[in-house]
């Protein structure tokens, strides 16, 4: 048995107007830019899924086109967290589930579920959800992974449920959302939201050094003691995890380019 699991890091989407100068080869077809950023990082989670529907076909073509060991995560689609009641979201998600996700089979990364800043943690709301959540689909097996944004989910009950279901809670680097980093699923995932286009790697250096040794940490089964917790007081089973970092949002011009200064810090280079 490994000591540490695998680290992957990349970026939201292959599909960014800038980065058509900015990170792919010049004259690159738009048709050839998910073959060309699939080799470039070992991981991408796909936004799309959150707001549009795809179907099986699609999937499959993603499949193809991308190399053995790459990983897609993907957004639930928003019909399924943005309700006033999460308990009520069955059918929504029973129909992402259902579109064709497996169709990617090994290529299938964790499914991110994400919630509006406004959603505020109710207890007995959130654990209708969280039942919901299937182990499998299609005899495939799924990994789930929740991002709140709003700051009454730091409390120890969160915690407990999202470790009572196996669900990771998504760490975000972010200017205004909760930073969790409390270990509660089998893997781990975090979103990294405060790079700048001015860092030619989107974060700084140091900081990119810092993440570095943060997924080590994770990896290995571990929490880095620098960051926040929601539930300080209790402790995850140590084990080794895969974990999954994705730089998202500001800075996303240079998205990429942090994605592949970190693996490049994680393989030793």
């Amino acid at each position: 048995m490994t000591n540490s699991g695998t680290i992957r890091a990349g970026m939201g989407g292959w599909t960014f107007e800038p980065w058509d100068t900015s990170f792919y080869p010049d004259k690159l077809s738009k048709a050839k830019q998910l073959q060309f950023a699939s080799r470039q990082v070992p991981t991408i989670e796909v936004n799309g899924t959150y707001y549009s529907s795809f179907k099986e076909p699609t999937f499959l073509k993603w499949a193809t086109e991308s190399p053995d060991g790459f990983v897609f995560s993907l957004k639930g689609n928003r019909f399924v967290t943005n309700r006033r009641v999460l308990g009520e979201a069955g059918e929504s998600m029973m129909r992402f589930l259902g579109s064709g996700i497996v169709a990617l089979g090994e290529k299938l990364g964790p499914i991110l579920w994400q919630f509006a800043p406004t959603k505020k943690f109710d207890a007995d709301d959130f654990e209708a959800f969280l039942k919901l959540l299937p182990e499998k689909q299609d005899g495939v097996p799924l990994r789930h992974a929740v991002e709140v944004r709003h700051d009454s989910f730091i409390v120890p009950e969160f915690v407990t449920l999202a470790r009572k279901y196996n669900v990771a809670i998504v760490y975000a680097d972010h200017a205004t959302y909760p930073a969790i980093s409390d270990v509660t699923g089998d893997f781990v995932y975090v979103r990294l939201q405060t790079g700048s286009d001015d860092n030619a790697d989107c974060y700084t250096s140091a900081g990119l050094d810092e993440w570095a040794a943060r997924a080590k940490i994770w990896a290995a089964g571990g929490v880095p003691a620098d960051l926040p917790r929601a539930s300080p007081d209790t402790e995850a089973p140590v084990k080794p995890r895969d974990v999954f970092v994705y730089f998202i949002t500001e800075g996303k011009v240079r998205a990429p380019f942090g994605a592949m200064a970190l693996m490049k810090r994680l393989n030793g280079g």
